[in-house]
Protein backbone atom coordinates (compact mmCIF):
# COMPACT_ATOMS: atom_id res chain seq x y z
CA UNK A 1 0.00 0.00 0.00
CA UNK A 2 1.79 3.27 -1.05
CA UNK A 3 1.79 6.16 1.80
CA UNK A 4 0.06 9.26 1.32
CA UNK A 5 3.08 12.04 0.91
CA UNK A 6 2.19 14.87 3.27
CA UNK A 7 3.06 18.81 2.59
CA UNK A 8 3.84 20.07 5.55
CA UNK A 9 3.07 23.72 4.44
CA UNK A 10 -0.89 22.54 3.25
CA UNK A 11 -0.70 20.56 6.71
CA UNK A 12 -0.44 24.03 8.85
CA UNK A 13 -2.37 25.96 6.30
CA UNK A 14 -5.48 23.83 7.00
CA UNK A 15 -4.72 23.72 10.52
CA UNK A 16 -4.77 27.13 10.41
CA UNK A 17 -8.08 27.44 8.80
CA UNK A 18 -10.07 24.72 10.63
CA UNK A 19 -8.68 26.88 13.71
CA UNK A 20 -10.61 29.89 12.19
CA UNK A 21 -8.11 31.80 10.01
CA UNK A 22 -10.25 32.04 7.01
CA UNK A 23 -7.97 34.29 5.31
CA UNK A 24 -5.50 31.39 5.48
CA UNK A 25 -7.21 29.75 2.40
CA UNK A 26 -6.28 32.27 0.39
CA UNK A 27 -2.71 30.82 0.27
CA UNK A 28 -4.46 27.48 -0.52
CA UNK A 29 -6.06 29.18 -3.26
CA UNK A 30 -2.75 31.46 -4.62
CA UNK A 31 -1.02 27.90 -4.72
CA UNK A 32 -3.26 25.68 -6.46
CA UNK A 33 -5.08 28.19 -8.65
CA UNK A 34 -3.45 27.47 -11.77
CA UNK A 35 -3.94 23.29 -11.14
CA UNK A 36 -7.35 24.23 -10.57
CA UNK A 37 -7.84 26.44 -13.29
CA UNK A 38 -5.98 24.10 -15.79
CA UNK A 39 -8.37 21.05 -14.81
CA UNK A 40 -11.67 23.43 -14.94
CA UNK A 41 -10.34 24.88 -18.96
CA UNK A 42 -9.64 20.88 -19.61
CA UNK A 43 -13.74 20.16 -19.06
CA UNK A 44 -15.55 23.59 -19.40
CA UNK A 45 -15.77 26.40 -22.12
CA UNK A 46 -13.27 28.71 -22.10
CA UNK A 47 -15.88 31.55 -21.00
CA UNK A 48 -16.79 30.00 -17.83
CA UNK A 49 -13.20 29.04 -16.85
CA UNK A 50 -12.82 31.77 -14.21
CA UNK A 51 -16.11 31.05 -13.28
CA UNK A 52 -15.85 27.53 -12.16
CA UNK A 53 -12.61 27.42 -11.21
CA UNK A 54 -13.81 30.29 -8.69
CA UNK A 55 -16.85 28.03 -7.30
CA UNK A 56 -13.99 25.49 -6.69
CA UNK A 57 -12.38 26.91 -4.41
CA UNK A 58 -15.88 27.87 -3.01
CA UNK A 59 -17.19 24.24 -2.95
CA UNK A 60 -13.69 22.75 -1.39
CA UNK A 61 -13.87 25.09 1.48
CA UNK A 62 -17.68 24.96 2.53
CA UNK A 63 -16.33 20.67 2.31
CA UNK A 64 -12.77 21.26 4.41
CA UNK A 65 -14.68 19.35 6.87
CA UNK A 66 -14.60 15.99 4.51
CA UNK A 67 -11.26 16.40 4.06
CA UNK A 68 -9.62 13.88 6.06
CA UNK A 69 -6.17 13.99 4.45
CA UNK A 70 -5.62 10.38 3.73
CA UNK A 71 -4.56 12.23 -0.26
CA UNK A 72 -2.53 15.14 -0.94
CA UNK A 73 -4.70 18.42 -0.68
CA UNK A 74 -4.38 19.01 -3.94
CA UNK A 75 -5.20 15.28 -5.39
CA UNK A 76 -8.58 16.28 -3.52
CA UNK A 77 -9.01 19.94 -4.51
CA UNK A 78 -8.42 17.93 -8.35
CA UNK A 79 -12.01 15.62 -7.43
CA UNK A 80 -13.46 19.17 -6.47
CA UNK A 81 -12.78 20.51 -9.77
CA UNK A 82 -13.70 17.31 -11.79
CA UNK A 83 -16.53 17.26 -9.81
CA UNK A 84 -17.90 20.73 -10.10
CA UNK A 85 -17.30 20.60 -14.37
CA UNK A 86 -19.30 17.46 -13.91
CA UNK A 87 -21.82 19.64 -12.27
CA UNK A 88 -21.85 22.70 -14.89
CA UNK A 89 -22.31 20.40 -17.44
CA UNK A 90 -25.88 18.55 -15.99
CA UNK A 91 -27.22 21.56 -15.16
CA UNK A 92 -26.02 23.02 -18.79
CA UNK A 93 -27.70 19.85 -19.92
CA UNK A 94 -30.92 20.49 -18.15
CA UNK A 95 -31.39 23.81 -19.44
CA UNK A 96 -31.31 22.84 -22.82
CA UNK A 97 -33.95 24.24 -25.17
CA UNK A 98 -35.38 21.48 -27.34
CA UNK A 99 -34.82 20.28 -29.96
CA UNK A 100 -31.51 21.23 -29.43
CA UNK A 101 -29.29 23.00 -32.18
CA UNK A 102 -27.80 21.05 -35.44
CA UNK A 103 -24.32 21.58 -37.02
CA UNK A 104 -23.32 25.19 -38.35
CA UNK A 105 -23.60 25.77 -42.25
CA UNK A 106 -19.64 25.51 -42.03
CA UNK A 107 -19.26 22.35 -39.59
CA UNK A 108 -21.58 20.83 -41.84
CA UNK A 109 -20.24 21.76 -45.41
CA UNK A 110 -17.04 20.06 -43.66
CA UNK A 111 -19.12 17.11 -42.91
CA UNK A 112 -20.08 16.80 -46.28
CA UNK A 113 -16.83 17.72 -48.01
CA UNK A 114 -15.36 14.84 -45.83
CA UNK A 115 -17.90 12.31 -47.11
CA UNK A 116 -16.94 13.05 -50.90
CA UNK A 117 -13.55 11.89 -50.55
CA UNK A 118 -12.19 9.13 -51.72
CA UNK A 119 -9.26 8.47 -49.29
CA UNK A 120 -8.58 9.21 -45.65
CA UNK A 121 -5.12 10.91 -46.83
CA UNK A 122 -7.00 13.52 -48.64
CA UNK A 123 -9.89 13.69 -45.80
CA UNK A 124 -6.87 14.53 -43.53
CA UNK A 125 -5.08 17.03 -45.52
CA UNK A 126 -8.59 19.23 -45.59
CA UNK A 127 -9.79 18.62 -42.35
CA UNK A 128 -9.12 21.89 -40.27
CA UNK A 129 -8.85 21.73 -36.49
CA UNK A 130 -11.48 24.56 -36.08
CA UNK A 131 -14.09 22.13 -37.87
CA UNK A 132 -13.05 19.22 -36.39
CA UNK A 133 -13.28 20.46 -32.85
CA UNK A 134 -17.09 21.81 -33.06
CA UNK A 135 -18.12 18.42 -35.06
CA UNK A 136 -16.40 16.96 -31.83
CA UNK A 137 -18.01 19.35 -29.54
CA UNK A 138 -21.38 19.26 -31.21
CA UNK A 139 -20.82 14.59 -30.73
CA UNK A 140 -19.86 15.37 -26.83
CA UNK A 141 -23.20 17.79 -26.10
CA UNK A 142 -25.05 14.53 -27.49
CA UNK A 143 -23.61 12.51 -24.34
CA UNK A 144 -25.09 12.48 -21.05
CA UNK A 145 -23.10 14.72 -18.82
CA UNK A 146 -21.78 11.89 -16.89
CA UNK A 147 -20.49 10.01 -20.10
CA UNK A 148 -19.24 13.50 -21.42
CA UNK A 149 -16.79 13.90 -18.23
CA UNK A 150 -15.70 10.09 -18.94
CA UNK A 151 -15.08 10.51 -22.38
CA UNK A 152 -12.93 13.45 -21.63
CA UNK A 153 -11.23 11.91 -18.37
CA UNK A 154 -10.15 8.34 -20.10
CA UNK A 155 -9.71 8.81 -23.63
CA UNK A 156 -9.15 12.84 -24.28
CA UNK A 157 -7.01 13.44 -21.27
CA UNK A 158 -6.23 9.72 -21.42
CA UNK A 159 -6.30 9.49 -17.55
CA UNK A 160 -6.23 5.69 -15.90
CA UNK A 161 -9.97 4.37 -15.62
CA UNK A 162 -9.57 4.12 -11.92
CA UNK A 163 -8.64 7.21 -11.43
CA UNK A 164 -10.98 8.78 -13.48
CA UNK A 165 -13.42 6.48 -11.57
CA UNK A 166 -12.40 8.05 -8.27
CA UNK A 167 -12.71 12.12 -9.63
CA UNK A 168 -16.49 11.37 -10.82
CA UNK A 169 -17.49 9.16 -7.60
CA UNK A 170 -18.06 6.37 -9.75
CA UNK A 171 -17.17 2.59 -9.54
CA UNK A 172 -14.55 1.59 -12.53
CA UNK A 173 -16.68 -1.14 -13.88
CA UNK A 174 -19.30 1.85 -14.44
CA UNK A 175 -16.47 4.07 -15.79
CA UNK A 176 -15.50 1.39 -18.36
CA UNK A 177 -19.08 0.57 -19.26
CA UNK A 178 -20.11 4.27 -19.95
CA UNK A 179 -16.86 4.28 -21.70
CA UNK A 180 -17.50 1.63 -24.30
CA UNK A 181 -20.80 3.24 -24.55
CA UNK A 182 -20.33 6.45 -25.16
CA UNK A 183 -17.63 5.70 -27.80
CA UNK A 184 -19.84 3.63 -29.64
CA UNK A 185 -22.17 6.76 -29.78
CA UNK A 186 -19.89 9.31 -30.46
CA UNK A 187 -18.71 6.52 -33.17
CA UNK A 188 -22.55 6.87 -34.71
CA UNK A 189 -23.26 10.46 -34.30
CA UNK A 190 -19.94 11.07 -36.12
CA UNK A 191 -20.97 8.01 -38.90
CA UNK A 192 -24.09 9.43 -39.18
CA UNK A 193 -22.58 13.52 -39.70
CA UNK A 194 -19.88 12.02 -41.54
CA UNK A 195 -21.52 9.23 -44.15
CA UNK A 196 -24.61 11.90 -44.58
Amino acid sequence: MAETVVDMEDARTLVAIRAGDVDAYARLMTKYQGRVAGIVSGHAPRERVTELTHEVFVRAYKSLSGYRGDSPFGHWLAKVAVRTCHDFWRAEYRRRERPESELSDECRAFAEEAAALETSEAAEETVSRREARELLAWAMDRLSPTDRMVVTLTHLEERPVAEAAEMLGLSVPNVKVRAFRARRKLRDLLGDVIGA
